[in-house]
């Protein structure tokens, strides 16, 4: 298939594409039942420039357009969404919002740990009791003199026990999004405490805490942004993050087709293979329509990124999109395998599960309607 991508992305496309059957499509099965990636996977992230795609070369990003990006979190998601979380979160809510309202000193202190694959960022926004409802968090942040006293608990973070920062939401003012600042915080603080979560449906071999805050002390230094600003830089965090979960769900629904085409070729009933049966056409060509439209609806994101647009509503739309089509092809993929299709030894039941989640985080596709009929009509439902 032609892309359309230029000589230096399509390099980019096929170092990832290596990279991913290589390093990560060997062992994502093992991972998956073990629930936790080996670790060293980070560094060679790192040394590829994964880790710091799109940022600046002064703080030790790789730079490159955002339409990159997605072809490397394309393939990460083929390979293992564990995986393609971890870069997510670090470099695209984390490395990201530092590149975007941190100081000079804050930058200089963590993009260079984080774009190596050194360190790696969590980000730390839902709560036991408000995910969609994200203004209203609970986590409270108290000045004491030069520094602030953080107290709290966070739940669902990716990389929480792995993460040398976190970016932690808290309220240090009245109700509300006003009310929200955001902050710098070293896990190995006092008072910082990582509780992993296992028994995931998928993920499984994410690093996935709850986290507590317990009286955590930072200077004001430890600001990310104005006082009472906090909100903004979550939401702009996850506009781009929405890219990234919709690149990613590509990924996955590419991954289903591959191995669902791959299957119905060999796979001999009634003195034939599957391949040749109607329905089974179908349902193939169902997952490759939901690829192509989801690939494109992501790409533009990134085009309007790039070109300095507005973007988020088409975010939106790309991440609900992509996130329901990696359900779907998922589905459709593991009905092509039938029975076999329900065991681990083939990769369909695993990107069922993952993809799963997608459709969860950062922002349910129910949020994700309601935002893109805000923008239609310029009234909120919520």
């Amino acid at each position: 298939m032609d892309l359309g991508l230029s000589d230096e992305q399509e390099a980019l496309r096929r170092l990832a594409a290596e990279f991913v059957d290589r390093e990560i499509v060997p062992h994502a099965a093992a991972w998956d039942r073990a629930e936790e990636v080996d670790r060293s996977i980070v560094p060679r992230l790192g040394d590829l420039g994964f880790l710091g795609m799109t940022l600046p070369e002064e703080h030790g990003g790789s730079g490159g357009d955002h339409l990159s990006y997605c072809l490397v979190l394309e393939e990460l998601g083929r390979g293992d969404s564990a995986v393609r979380g971890i870069v997510s979160v670090s470099l695209g809510l984390v490395g990201k919002s530092i590149a975007g309202h941190g100081t000079d000193e804050q930058k200089r202190e963590w993009l260079p740990r984080l774009t190596s694959g050194e360190a790696l960022g969590c980000f730390g926004l839902t709560e036991p009791g408000t995910g969609s409802d994200a203004a209203n968090l609970t986590t409270r942040a108290v000045r004491d003199g030069g520094d602030w006293l953080l107290t709290g608990t966070k739940m669902f973070i990716t990389n929480g026990t792995w993460a040398d920062v976190a970016l932690v939401f808290a309220r240090t003012g009245g109700p509300g999004h006003r009310g929200v600042t955001a902050f710098l915080v070293p896990t190995d603080a006092e008072g910082f405490e990582a509780r992993v979560i296992h028994g995931k449906l998928g993920l499984r071999g994410q690093a996935t805490a709850e986290i507590v805050l317990d009286g955590v002390r930072v200077p004001d230094a430890a600001r990310l942004g104005p006082e009472g600003k906090g909100f903004t830089v979550a939401m702009s965090a996850l506009a781009k993050g929405r890219m990234s979960v919709a690149a990613g769900c590509v990924g996955i629904a590419q991954g289903c087709l591959d191995a669902a085409v791959g299957y119905a070729a060999d796979r001999d009933q009634f003195g034939k293979p599957i391949a040749s049966y109607q329905l089974v056409q179908e349902m193939l060509a169902r997952i490759a329509l939901d690829v192509d439209a989801a690939r494109l609806l992501t790409w533009r994101v990134a085009d309007l990124i790039d070109r300095g647009l507005p973007f988020a509503t088409e975010s939106s739309k790309a991440k609900l999109f992509a996130s329901e089509a990696a359900v779907r092809a998922a589905n459709d993929a593991l009905q092509v395998f039938g029975g076999y299709g329900y065991i681990d030894e083939y990769p369909v039941g695993k990107y069922l599960r993952d993809a799963r989640v997608m459709t969860l985080y950062e922002g349910t596709s129910q949020i994700q309607t309601l935002l893109i009929g805000r923008a239609l009509t310029g009234v909120s439902a919520f």
